[in-house]
């Protein structure tokens, strides 16, 4: 709570004009957020032993189009209850929509991400588990709410949120097994409530009438064909290690969110119409390989919601960074028979175009493909694939000059 005072009066003290009128403008292009945050139960809080736990929360949100921002979510909690320690964090993403009724600003939004906990969370009596965990430490996370935010200045508004957080940690069981099951009344669902501040860096346009038609020009977009192939695998959010794959990919960008650090920000969003997936043919709980020899999987994958920056983009060479999310599917339950048919995917590339012609670049990349159900059952082996890439993408509408 100490931090959290230090940081509302620092934005405070920003805000130049807390007490100027403001002038009649479009909604600012960044919000960013922190402050104190509540769940309404433990992870181990059974009926009868329900205990909140504190902590906070800080995010970003990004510049709205319709009304619709994209917004990335951190949240951290810590306790104990019944003597065991809960520290657990959630990173969430998702969309928030508002609208502006008098000075206030009321949204609603959707996340989903992923929570991470201590493994002792069920019982601190950890001698005859595997790694001494009592249940296990990650998991799918959604919240579902809504707020409210009330001006304090021109850049600072006060913001109470509030709405329904899920996720599912399961309890172990002792060695050899060492499997997940859920007891009875082991609680998924938590009431979340937040309040903090929000800081908006830089103002939107003001609104200015003007009785001249307004000039529309041309959005500029591409699509990108391209072959995804593995070149190794690393341990970041999963535990498999042993499944190659290879994918065509299409990709769609178009240019919808202004500049950030002299690069272009666009919209991204990928279709893999085919996923080769080259993984043992038997393994256990954990996706570890437990017989010589390989299976073929195909599945299929669908990334929609993205995002990719891109500098020097009307000029010969054009780095970019592009991160999309979305899901893969398979037509037989993939890393572990004990686990899912689909998965929750999120796909990263930093690389290159290369100017060919007016319309046509050549994309090349190195990436990081990460799958997992997000123990939505309780096997999540996951996947955490590095790759190259190569293509060609071809540049829509009018052909823009090159600089």
């Amino acid at each position: 709570m100490r931090h959290f005072c230090l940081l509302f009066l620092t934005l405070l003290l920003l805000d130049p004009a807390i007490y100027a009128a403001d002038s009649q403008r479009q909604p600012p292009p960044f919000q960013i957020y922190a402050g104190y945050s509540r769940l309404s139960n433990s992870f181990n809080g059974f009926p009868g032993q329900h205990k909140p736990l504190n902590g906070m929360y800080a995010g970003v949100a990004f510049p709205e189009w319709r009304h619709l921002r994209i917004k990335v979510d951190y949240s951290l909690y810590k306790g104990t209850n019944q003597g065991d320690p809960q520290n657990a964090f959630f990173i969430m993403a998702g969309g928030q929509y508002g609208g502006t009724w008098h000075r206030e600003r009321f949204f609603v939004e959707a996340l989903a991400g992923e929570g991470a906990v201590n493994g002792t969370w069920r019982s601190t009596a950890n001698t005859n588990y595997k790694n001494g965990n009592t249940g296990t430490i990650a998991s799918f996370a959604e919240f579902l709410g809504g707020g409210v935010d009330t001006p304090i200045g021109s850049h600072t508004a006060f913001r109470i949120e509030g709405g329904v957080q899920h996720s599912n940690f399961d309890a172990l069981t002792p060695l050899p097994q060492s499997l997940p099951y859920h007891p009875a009344g082991l609680p998924d669902y938590f009431g979340r409530i937040s309040a903090g501040v929000v800081w908006t860096p830089r103002l939107g346009p003001e609104i200015v009438a003007n009785s001249q038609p307004a000039i529309h020009h041309p959005v500029e977009s591409e699509v990108a064909v391209e072959s995804l192939n593995s070149v190794g695998h690393i341990h970041l959010f999963s535990d498999e290690w042993f499944s190659y794959l290879n994918a065509g990919a299409v990709e769609y960008d178009r240019h919808s969110w202004g500049r950030v650090l002299g690069a272009d920000v666009d919209y991204a969003g990928e279709v893999l119409p085919v996923i080769i997936l080259r993984e043992p043919s038997v393994t256990d709980v954990y996706g570890d390989r437990l017989a010589p020899g390989r299976k073929t999987v195909y599945g299929i994958g669908i990334l929609p919601i993205g995002a990719r920056v891109m500098w020097f983009s009307h000029g010969h060479v054009k780095p970019f960074y592009d991160i999309k999310a979305g899901m893969t599917g398979y037509t037989k339950k993939v890393f572990s028979k004990y686990a899912s048919y689909q998965d929750f995917a999120l796909d990263q590339d930093a690389g290159v175009q290369f100017r060919l012609s007016e319309r046509v670049d050549l994309r090349t990349a190195f990436g990081f493909l990460h799958q997992s159900n997000g123990f939505v059952v309780p096997s999540n082996p996951g996947l955490d694939e590095m790759n190259w890439s190569a293509g060609l993408s071809y540049h829509l509408g009018r052909p823009v000059a090159v600089q």
